[in-house]
């Protein structure tokens, strides 16, 4: 069982800004409701400006995290675009590897950079959920079906299978004092979509955010990532893709059809569709472009017996599960259920 967390601003510092606070204070009573120690990392909290200058601090809180005998879970605050920047000071002289423990790690958007930098080191994390956008939801409570997934986690410190919510609900558009306790829209949803392929196909999940990946390849966002992740081999070679299921999932940008297309073109080019057992793809936020990219996963990957799973509640839709990486996991699409050994 989890007891104590640790928090880490290892992309977006938003977590230190003063109009943050009434946001930190939700999250932390729920924390505590569910009989959980919280630590704050050392520059979790000084805000946006001083975290984007100092990737060095958000690596030294990361290592000093996995370093604590205390911590059992390294939790994420948020998301943000730049945790690239840690990787020189993770990995010159082999930082994170000497580090790592066996602890849950928790995060999900930008965090799929530091995913898969503990890939390299050779820890199973869990993509999905972060401190700001689920504990501190603004609603009267946590999101039931986030809930769930959360609470299981920390009481067993793994997930034995997922199923799809039966609702989504539309992204909040403000985020001031006002709207706490106000619902957000719901709507009705319908569960895993089998695109193309096999019903049932396995193999250990890896991936993440779409437009995260698009950035290890494309330098339009940050020109030097590409190159730093190429520097430090951050993503997998075609022969560690081979057997494994690739989870895919869209920003709150919710990027362009032309965009999401390209970012398909780069992993087909990386050799990962001719790769991998299958494919998972996220709901889209707010169900934007949905049509559009499953056209495009059909047309760009051009393997029509790889299976392909449209409409899973992870990543930026609401609500968010929890998918374990790095452990065999058997797709069944006919009974609705994603099983993890």
């Amino acid at each position: 069982m989890i007891k104590n967390i640790a928090i880490v601003s290892l992309s977006r510092g938003i977590l230190g800004e003063p109009f943050m606070q009434f946001e930190v204070e939700i999250g932390l009573r729920r924390l505590k409701d569910l009989g959980l120690n919280v630590k704050f990392m050392p520059n979790a909290l000084k805000g946006l400006k001083y975290v984007e200058a100092h990737p060095d601090k958000r690596a030294e809180d990361l290592l000093q995290a996995f370093r604590d005998p205390d911590i059992d879970m390294i939790f994420c605050a948020i998301g943000g675009d730049d945790t690239y920047r840690l990787l020189p000071y993770l990995f010159d002289n082999n930082e994170l590897a000497d580090a790592v423990t066996d602890k849950v790690f928790l995060g999900f958007s930008d965090t799929t950079i530091n995913h898969l930098m503990l890939h390299k080191v050779g820890l199973r994390t869990f993509y999905g959920q972060a401190f700001l956008p689920d504990i501190c939801e603004l609603g009267p409570k946590i999101l039931p079906y986030t809930r769930r997934y959360f609470e299981e986690l920390i009481r067993t410190g793994g997930i034995r299978e997922i199923k799809p919510s039966d609702i989504w609900y539309e992204q909040r558009e403000s985020f001031t004092p006002e709207q706490v306790g106000k619902q957000l829209p719901v709507h009705p949803d319908h569960g895993f979509e089998l695109l193309q392929g096999s019903t049932v196909f396995s193999g250990k999940i890896l991936g993440g955010c779409i437009d995260s990946i698009y950035d290890i390849f494309d330098g339009e966002r940050y020109f030097d990532m590409p190159v730093l992740c190429e520097k430090y081999h951050l993503f997998p070679r075609p022969e560690d893709w081979k057997g494994r299921i690739l989870l895919l999932e869209s920003s709150e940008e919710k990027p362009a059809p032309a965009k999401f297309r390209r970012a398909l073109e780069y992993l087909k080019d990386a050799g990962v569709f001719e790769a991998v057992s299958g494919v998972l793809v996220g709901k889209p936020m707010d169900n934007t472009y949905a049509d559009e990219y499953k056209e495009l996963l059909i047309d760009v990957i051009d393997r029509p017996e790889l299976p392909v799973v449209f409409n899973v509640n992870i990543g930026h839709a609401m609500p968010r599960c929890i998918i374990p990486f790095g452990v065999d996991a058997v797709v069944d699409v006919e009974n609705q259920v994603i099983r993890f050994n």
